[in-house]
């Protein structure tokens, strides 16, 4: 078995206002304490970049401006366009997170969904969207890396 150490990201951790899991002797996988855990980091994240969003909106609102010259206008065209290309990516992330929040509700939540093998606490504080334990997520790389080099 393919085992790391993780770098939990801190941020995610402390936005949800926690602090790593404190795993106890004898203690069942995926209980009501972890699932709450993990749901307390998810929501505060998803919060986050819901923040994120709105001020990103609101930004382009009142940034708006419609300059004469076309070099200043395409420079705010073009920093327009990075905005919505991030913007793209954190609704992504809050798409996988409430479908990690329904796994949760599911009681899914935790499992690898190729083998169905614990994924693991560190590896979820880590990356709590994550649906494939490392092993498979390593093969799952492999595979496309070994794709992308036949296609060209």
């Amino acid at each position: 078995m393919n085992i790391k150490k993780y770098k939990i990201p801190l941020s995610i951790l402390k936005i949800a206002g926690v602090n790593p899991y404190e795993k106890k002797k004898n203690e069942k996988y995926m209980n009501k304490e972890q699932t709450n855990h993990f749901k307390k980091i998810l929501q505060a994240w998803k919060e986050q970049l819901n923040k994120k969003n709105d001020q990103i909106t609101l930004y382009q609102k009142t940034e708006s401006i419609n300059f004469p010259d076309p070099i200043d206008r395409a420079v705010q065209e073009e920093e327009f366009n990075l905005i919505l290309k991030n913007q793209d990516r954190q609704n992504k992330i809050i798409e996988n997170i409430e479908r990690t929040l329904k796994k949760i509700q599911n009681e899914t939540f935790g499992y690898c969904e190729l083998c169905e093998i614990e994924i693991g606490i560190k590896r979820l504080e880590a990356r709590p969207t994550a649906n494939l334990c490392i092993d498979c997520k390593t093969l799952s790389e492999i595979r496309a890396k070994q794709n992308i080099r036949r296609s060209t």
